[in-house]
Formats: structure tokens, C-alpha cells, sequence
């Protein structure tokens, strides 16, 4: 069997199947074969699942042979981000301290997939807890970006971003929590959608910030990512943040540009943006008013005060959020412990890896008595300032356009030298999930090294069809979706 991995899309693939000229047996053991044979090299998955995704790929294919009615995804292989429960199946977070935890339950995400029919292949490398913008803080492996392995492939979703990018699976689930499916889609040159909150149900997802955190797909094309969102969106009412709305994406994508009104904040475009990215997303712009939509630059000084609301925020829930892990109910436990207060001590000091502790003790202090007011309030109010300023800029535009990220991805070891400058490196994507809107990365370029530029469209809440529409015009009149690394054309992997 002769597959153009380069060239086989999630829909495509799933086209090929539902017309009988593959089988999805056929197709996992390729994928399978290809992942084992190229994740030496990249580091993109922590566990490739085979003996699952076999028993998972013949399990489809009997519905589809006794003629069920199925998704236009029944039967493609995917990658799952190693923060969503598998039941059965190591969840680790990419931690020592879940290492061998094997949620008793499955997050609703994946009871979705597998009623949609799709075949888990294997979970993905991540950040530590999600904490990080390049998987480097994941306790097992550092993931490398297909394009340069001497480059990050982004984080905390960057095994997933990578190993699509890689054609080591045709797409990945990941999540976002302020920009860990935009920035890594961006770094590896492929589409990620980060949707509104609430519209996919957290449930199974093992939390950062609770308030932030937003499941999505990372895949080629904006077409994919919006038949990979109408399967998996949906009210859940095991996520009380869960919300009534199923997108329909796919039937509303050939809506064009065509009078709609851009707006680009002056301040996405100041001194700290690399002069080749500015050049690239400028020309990405142009494509869209060609297309026929209408562009205006708006002020939007209150970017300024995002990326220190977010940190607080974000380290606050996640101090809350990660009590849990105590050594007790599950997961590693020291084993030179004595007493339980020494269990807890000792096991969260081996346990966790210096980023989450360093977020951990940096929202402790944020909700402290004395600190409260100062720090997690303020940044409460500045949320509710972010937001109020998306809403005054979308009752005048139907979306925003800007960068991902103000440099295409750094070296491996560059960013852990200087950990304010990655937090800063969030400065284009966070607002977005402070504000709970759908966002996406596109590809729209690459710099003189031969890296992937992106390029982010934000929508008000819910109208991720709106947004999935000019998304997939854009890559209708360009074809950087469609190109890949060298690495994942390596002939018969």
C-alpha cells in the first residue's frame, strides 16, 4: 500500500475510507508504522498506543461495514495531548507525579471521538501541567519541531502540533489555556483552533486554569479543524462551564471575506515584533483585502496589561488546581516519607518539575491574605477590562487579525535561559482566553530560516463558524498549509 502521507488530509483520509479504498486497519498500521519509524527523531508522543489503536481501528470498521451512520473522521487515526483522560490509558501530563496513573473514566472529549469513530494512535508530549510555551518543561522528553530539530516546536501542546506537522498522524487534539494550540500550530506550520469557551467540554481534562483551559483541534487546514469541532463540540452536563451550542462549521465555510471588517490593533504591531514576521503578516493581510474584506487599524492599549493578568490568574487557579496531587489517591509517591505532612512535602518537591512549582508558589502568593486585593483582584478586574474591550472592538468589527507570536521559535535551551522573556512570547494569544474567544493560528509564511510564520483571526464568542469561514478563504488563495518539512516526506515511512 503506497500512501502520500504529505498529501493525505483528515477529511481526505476519511473520504478514502468511507469509499472503501482503505481500510481503517490499513490506515492505523501505516500511521502506526510511520510514527514508530519518525518519533525517534522528533519526540511527539510520549506513549504510541498499538495494541489500542489496533483493537480501536477493527472495532470501526465494523460499524462501518454493518453501514452505521458515522462522521466524516470515521476511521482517521489522531494524536491525544497527554492532559485529556484515556480510560485504561496512562495520563500523565507530561509529570513524574501522575507517571502510571490510568484514569478510571474517560473524558467526554474522547466519548465523542470514538462515537465520531476516529482512532486514538497515541497521547502527545506537553509541557508539564501545560506550563510552558515550548515543551521543554515535560519530566520525560523534549519534543523537537519537525521543520528545525534544533528548534521547539512551541508549547504546551507542541507534541501535538509537531507530530501533525510531521504527517505522523493527519491531526491531534490539544488544549489552550493562553495560546498552547495557537503558538505551536504557528511554530510548526500548521492550522490550530483554540474554540470559544465552553463550547467543547472540559470534562477529562486535567485542569491548569480552570477558567481558561479550552480543549481543540490542530490539523492542516481550517477545513479540518472545523469537521474535527462540529464533533466534538456540544453541551456536557458534566462540565457546569459546558454551554448549548453545536457548531455546524463545515456547511458554513464558503462564505468568503467579502465585506467583512478587519480590525488590527496598533499595539499587535509595536516594537516587539520581529521586523520578518511584520513583513509576512502584513502580506497575509493584503490577501485578505484582495478577497474583498475591509481593514482598519483600532487602538488597543489594554494588550499592555494581558500578559501580567494572565500569569496571575492562571498561577492562582493552578495553585488551587494541583493540590490535589498529593501523593495519597494516586499517581508517584516519595517513598522516603514519614508521616503524611512529610508524604505531601517530599512528594510534591520530587514530584513536580520547577516551572509548575514556580507557578504554583507564584499564585499561592497571589491569593494570600494581605496579597489578595493587590495581585489576584487586580488581575480580575483587568480581565473584566480585556474584556470589555473585545466587545466595544467587535460591535465595530467582525474579527481581529494579528500575529501568534512576536518571533518564529527559538533554539531548544533559549527560551529556559530567560523564562520572563517566554511569558512575554504569550503576549498576542492570552487576551484570548482571558476573554473566552475563539481564536486560530495559520499558517502565512516562513522567515529567512526556513520557519513557519502565523497568523491569528479572533472572533467574539461563538462565531467560531465566522472565523473558521475567513480562516479557509485565506488558505484558498494561499498553499502554506499544504506545504511540510522535509523530515515528513521521507520516502516509504
Amino acid at each position: 500500500m503506497n500512501i502520500a502521507f504529505t498529501e493525505l488530509t483528515p477529511l481526505k483520509a476519511g473520504e478514502m475510507i468511507k469509499k472503501r479504498e482503505l481500510s481503517v486497519e490499513e490506515l492505523t498500521k501505516a500511521y502506526l508504522k510511520r510514527s514508530i519509524a519518525l518519533d525517534g527523531e522528533i519526540n511527539a508522543f510520549l506513549r504510541i498506543e498499538e495494541e489500542y489503536a489496533l483493537k480501536s481501528a477493527a472495532a470501526v470498521q465494523k460499524r462501518i461495514d454493518a453501514k452505521e451512520e458515522l462522521g466524516p473522521l470515521a476511521g482517521v487515526p489522531f494524536g491525544l495531548k497527554d492532559n485529556i483522560c484515556t480510560k485504561g490509558l496512562e495520563t500523565t501530563c507530561a509529570s513524574r507525579i501522575l507517571g502510571g496513573f490510568a484514569p478510571p473514566y474517560e473524558a467526554t472529549l474522547m466519548e465523542k471521538m470514538s462515537r465520531g469513530g476516529a482512532v486514538l494512535i497515541g497521547k502527545t508530549n506537553m509541557d508539564e501541567f501545560a506550563m510552558g510555551s515550548t515543551t521543554e518543561t515535560s519530566y520525560y522528553k523534549t519534543t523537537k519541531n519537525p521543520w528545525n530539530l534544533e528548534h521547539v516546536p512551541g508549547g504546551s501542546s507542541g507534541g501535538s502540533a509537531a507530530a501533525v506537522a510531521a504527517r505522523e498522524v493527519p491531526y491531534a487534539i490539544g488544549s489552550d489555556t493562553g495560546g498552547s494550540i495557537r503558538q505551536p500550530a504557528a511554530y510548526c506550520g500548521v492550522t490550530g483552533l483554540k474554540p470559544t469557551y465552553g463550547a467543547v467540554s472540559r470534562f477529562g481534562l486535567i485542569a491548569y486554569g480552570s477558567s481558561l483551559d479550552q480543549i481543540g483541534p490542530i490539523a492542516p487546514s481550517a477545513k479540518d479543524c472545523a469537521a474535527i469541532l462540529d464533533m466534538i463540540s456540544g453541551f456536557d452536563e458534566k462540565d457546569a462551564t459546558s454551554m448549548k451550542t453545536q457548531f455546524n462549521a463545515v456547511a458554513q465555510l464558503e462564505g468568503g471575506v467579502k465585506d467583512m471588517v478587519i480590525g488590527i490593533p496598533k499595539s499587535y504591531f509595536g516594537e516587539g515584533l520581529n521586523g520578518e514576521v511584520r513583513e509576512i503578516i502584513t502580506a497575509a493581510i493584503k490577501v485578505l483585502t484582495d478577497a474583498g474584506a475591509k481593514v482598519e487599524e483600532f487602538d488597543f492599549s489594554i494588550l499592555d496589561y494581558a500578559v501580567p493578568a494572565y500569569y496571575i490568574i492562571a498561577s492562582a487557579e493552578a495553585s488551587s488546581n494541583l493540590s490535589r496531587f498529593d501523593g495519597v489517591k494516586y499517581g508517584f509517591r516519595a517513598e522516603d516519607a514519614e508521616g503524611l505532612r512529610d508524604v505531601y512535602l517530599k512528594t510534591r518537591t520530587q514530584g513536580f518539575g520547577s516551572e509548575v512549582k514556580k507557578r504554583i508558589m507564584l499564585g499561592a502568593f497571589a491569593l494570600s491574605s494581605g496579597y489578595y486585593d493587590a495581585y489576584y483582584n487586580k488581575a480580575l478586574q483587568v480581565k473584566a477590562l480585556i474584556k470589555k474591550a473585545f466587545d466595544d472592538a467587535f460591535a465595530k468589527y467582525d474579527m481581529i487579525l494579528g500575529p501568534v507570536a512576536p518571533t518564529t521559535a527559538p533554539k531548544i535551551g533559549e527560551s529556559l535561559k530567560d523564562p520572563l522573556a517566554m511569558y512575554l512570547s504569550d503576549i498576542y494569544t492570552v487576551s484570548v482566553n482571558l476573554a473566552g474567544l475563539p481564536g486560530i493560528a495559520l499558517p502565512c509564511g516562513f522567515d529567512q530560516k526556513g520557519l513557519p510564520v502565523g497568523m491569528q483571526l479572533i472572533a467574539k464568542a461563538f462565531d467560531d463558524e465566522k472565523l473558521l469561514c475567513a480562516a479557509h478563504c485565506y488558505q484558498q488563495l494561499t498553499d502554506f498549509h499544504r506545504q511540510f518539512p522535509a523530515l515528513a516526506g521521507k520516502g516509504g515511512v
